[in-house]
């Protein structure tokens, strides 16, 4: 298995003044409370720098330093890596982006879904919800996956699939119980068998065994919700393991990922994608559907699972980046971007959720896109 050298940042073209003023910025972040903690690392053709780390294993003020071998759970940045299942199924000759999602899950045809076919799944497209309407039901009894399955598939469409784009987790649900269907196991399961075991990502599970919760980075939540048995730190959660948003890393384990993804879907000599699944997964998807509003199409593409860079949008990704960056974002304070084009990625996981103040992300971000020379 290929591994990622560490080096200094020279060795990568990144600016040394750069890295430090993005040290200092966490950093201070962390004193002055706006963040809890943090890690960060920047990869550059098969070279990464050493993983930064700041901050507190958890939100209090009294509590430990951020354990060396912390796990963040990284929220909705789960999404393209569920795609990529369901891309590799595709490669596979299994199924079809055109195919309609009531042919694999007969269910879901319930209340006039039958035209919602898996490519919209993966494009915010399908007139899903992002979140079930029993949501924070379903979490206070503990309920696991083929619940939300079973509820999705209760679902009217908020709109025709392919006429709007509008965020939706429930989309990502589907995929993996599509994965359940057609490869016999569970997206958990297959992911670890197929992707993370063959990359060498050893840190990284969709859902925390209870071994290695512990290791879990808490992420800071509502105070009325600290208690709670099913917010983000729970043992629950943490074991359910949401298609949608339940991947547990680290930012050295998924820089991996990431190099696989620079790579056309190789590492070493291990592949994961053909180079097409990745074009197609990088590309803006949206160009194509004529009857989602042009600005969208023009102004927030998306690929298949994959953001792609929005222009005049500084959340989360920032100012600086070229027209072929791609990445996600996720709710628990988490960034991820790819540049085919510097051949490097960021990965930014920190504890503080992105609402209301996650556009401070975007702040490191540039100064990270900046040292890129």
């Amino acid at each position: 298995m290929a591994r990622l050298s560490i080096d200094k940042p020279e060795a990568l073209n990144l600016d040394p003044a750069a890295l430090r003023r993005a040290d200092e910025l966490a950093q201070r972040w962390v004193t002055e409370d706006r963040i809890p903690a943090a890690g960060w690392i920047v990869g550059r053709r098969g070279r990464t720098i050493d993983q930064r780390l700041v901050g507190r294993q958890r939100p209090a003020k009294d509590t430990p330093a951020l354990a060396k071998d912390a796990l963040f759970l990284i929220a909705s940045i789960t999404k393209p890596v569920t795609v990529a299942a369901v891309m590799m199924l595709v490669e596979r000759g299994r199924l079809a982006l055109d195919d309609r999602v009531a042919d694999i899950v007969p269910a879901f045809a319930a209340h006039d879904k039958r035209d919602v076919q898996v490519r919209h799944l993966m494009t915010h497209t399908s007139g899903l919800p992002d979140m079930l309407p029993d949501n924070e039901k379903l979490r206070r009894t503990h309920s696991q996956l083929p619940a939300f399955i079973q509820e999705t598939c209760r679902l009217k469409l908020l709109f025709p699939p392919g006429t709007r784009v509008s965020y939706q987790s429930m989309g990502t649900a589907m995929l993996a119980e599509i994965v359940h269907q057609i490869a016999g196991m569970t997206l958990a399961d297959f992911l670890a068998k197929e992707v993370f075991g063959p990359l060498d990502m050893n840190d990284t599970s969709l859902g925390c065994p209870a071994n290695r919760r512990e290791r879990v980075a808490h992420v800071r939540v509502p105070k009325e919700l600290e208690k709670a048995d099913w917010n983000w730190n729970s043992a629950y959660w943490l074991g359910f393991g949401a298609p949608w948003g339940g991947l547990v890393t680290t930012p050295s384990d998924f820089a991996r990922y990431c190099q696989m993804m620079l790579n056309g879907g190789v590492l070493g000599k291990v592949r994961i994608l053909s180079p097409a699944s990745v074009r197609a997964m990088t590309s803006n998807q949206l160009a194509a559907m004529p009857h989602v509003p042009e600005e969208d199409r023009r102004c927030k593409p998306w690929g298949l699972g994959w953001r792609l860079n929005w222009p005049a949008h500084s959340a989360n990704f920032g100012d600086l980046l070229g027209p072929r960056t791609y990445g996600h974002w996720g709710s628990t304070g988490t960034l991820c971007w790819i540049d085919p084009d510097t051949e490097s990625y960021f990965i930014l996981f920190t504890t503080q959720p992105q609402e209301p103040d996650g556009r401070f992300l975007a702040r490191l971000s540039n100064t990270i896109a900046a040292g890129l020379l």
